[in-house]
């Protein structure tokens, strides 16, 4: 669930701050390595 709201709200362009949040859910075992990596190419994929 929480997967797919990040990945929702980087969709939607809300993307502010959600590089933090996106390490603090990976490091805290909330993501797994293969959405932290989709999450982060969708990211990297916007600029």
């Amino acid at each position: 669930m929480l997967f797919r709201t990040l990945k929702r709200m980087i969709e939607r362009g809300h993307t502010a701050g959600i590089l933090d949040k996106l390490d603090i859910f990976y490091s805290a075992d909330k993501l797994t390595e293969a959405q932290y990596a989709e999450l982060l190419g969708m990211i990297h994929g916007e600029e």
